[in-house]
């Protein structure tokens, strides 16, 4: 690709791609996400969580993220929710709820970081937290 053709798909001068690609250090931000995006190189991806109620699942809780169209399921197992928060097997759910936005950090971390399960899911286990 050009110099000419990027800067035309990214919204900027020529002269802005050429500073670029010298390391030159006082780009905007904005300007630098916008090469990349055009580039590929830009991590877009997001994890929405709160889609759907959270549900018994064996012992363990499950709940849902979105990734745009992409359903991410989430899971703590108990033994996470039992050695950092307290529960027991009656209170789980309770439990999560009055702790979902740590576990929500947590899951979200995981899922951005690439720490996924192979079917693509996120485990939060006691070792993560």
């Amino acid at each position: 690709m050009t110099q000419q053709r990027l800067a035309e798909l990214a919204g900027v001068s020529t002269p802005t791609i050429s500073h670029f690609e010298n390391g030159k250090k006082d780009l905007q931000l904005s300007t630098i996400n916008s090469i990349l995006r055009v580039l590929g190189m830009l991590d877009e991806r997001t994890l929405v969580l709160r889609d759907a109620d959270p549900e018994i699942y064996g012992l363990d809780i499950r709940f849902e993220g979105r990734d745009g169209d992409k359903t991410i399921t989430c899971t703590i197992e108990y033994e996470a929710l039992a050695d950092h928060f307290g529960a027991n097997r009656k209170n789980r759910l309770e439990i999560f709820e009055a702790n979902r936005p740590r576990i929500e950090r947590e899951a979200r971390r995981k899922y951005l970081g690439g720490w996924l399960e192979a079917d693509g899911s996120v485990r939060i286990r006691t070792s993560d937290l």
